[in-house]
């Protein structure tokens, strides 16, 4: 089953981890401030690599598919953070919604059991989307995960939990060397609302009413000002808030890759820019981003919101 958890990490000071799927730099960003040490991040997609390197320089970088990751040129880490590619998974981009990629996307979380079973770290935090736990190769990933001496225990949980101005529920699968799952427990914080975050003295801003707009958008914004005045936030797609729109004194719906997020203000509308999605996924404001919108709000919406990783990675230490 394992060495016994208890003082364990005593032994290391402070106690380090690598970030497979590292992208943004999320989890990263999280284990800091719960004062862990990340010493090793990788990530298959260049720009993702280049950002989490400026962002997290003491780091080793490697950009790779890590199905072909030799481990073995991994430093020696206590906790294992991994977020494997979730589109597979996700009920708006996997099989059922024609995604070419479900397949290849859905066999990235086989690189945290290859990692683990090299390096057998104490510890392991996986997050996904929670139907990750539906896959059907999710028994025999658990099972392998349980042959190298791993106790799993999921968690779903709410970014808005957790001080983040956003509702955005992941799934957090804490492994442990342990003789029993261990079940964090995670104090919740007041809510933040969209309103702590906002800009409206800058962005790009348009007439709502000009020719060409899209009979649907306006039918959202008339729906919003009935429902929430002349100041609030519509999607674009998705569902939740699209007939009603939403309002600023809540935490915004999920930040996700493409822009989702309108911003209301009277007669006038704008997109979210990537500065305030980034606060709105808890991300330092001074965070560095690609100067490009699009790229900065793709690494965005595949992110790990910090303060999240932060209390994930915190009771879990508290608790061993």
């Amino acid at each position: 089953q394992g060495p016994p958890l208890s003082g364990l990490f005593a032994f290391w000071s402070p106690m380090q981890a690598i970030d497979l799927f590292a992208g943004a730099g999320g989890f990263s960003t999280g284990a800091a401030m719960a004062g862990v040490q990340v010493v090793w991040a990788a990530n298959h997609w260049p720009l993702a690599v280049e950002y989490h390197a400026a962002n997290h320089p003491d780091a080793a970088h490697l950009c790779q598919d890590l199905h072909q990751a030799n481990w073995a040129n991994v430093p020696e880490h206590d906790l294992l953070l991994a977020s494997p590619c979730c589109q597979g998974h996700s009920p708006a981009r996997g099989k059922a919604h024609g995604n070419p990629q479900h397949d290849a996307s859905r066999s990235t979380a086989w690189a945290v059991v290859s990692a683990a079973e090299h390096h057998k770290p104490v510890g392991a935090v996986i997050e996904n989307v929670p139907e990750f736990l539906n896959w059907a190769l999710y028994p025999a990933w658990q099972m392998a995960m349980e042959a190298l001496g791993y106790k799993l225990s999921p968690h779903i949980v709410d970014a808005a939990d957790h001080g983040v101005p956003q509702h955005r529920e992941r799934l957090f699968i804490v492994a442990t060397r342990s003789k029993a799952p261990l079940q964090l427990k995670l104090e919740r914080h007041e809510h933040v609302s969209a309103a702590s975050f906002i800009d409206f003295n800058a962005g790009n801003w348009s007439a709502i009413d000009k020719p060409g707009r899209s009979p649907r958008t306006l039918t959202r914004v008339a729906s919003g000002r009935a429902a929430h005045g002349h100041r609030f936030l519509a999607p674009y797609y998705g569902s939740g808030s699209g007939a009603t729109g939403r309002s600023l004194h809540r935490p915004i719906g999920t930040i996700t890759t493409k822009d989702r997020w309108s911003l209301i203000d009277g007669d006038r509308m704008r997109m979210l820019m990537a500065r305030e999605c980034c606060v709105a996924m808890g991300f330092p404001v001074n965070y560095q981003l690609p100067p490009q919108h699009h790229k900065a709000v793709h690494l965005l919406g595949n992110a790990v919101c910090p303060p999240v990783a932060r209390d994930v990675i915190s009771a879990l230490i508290e608790q061993i």
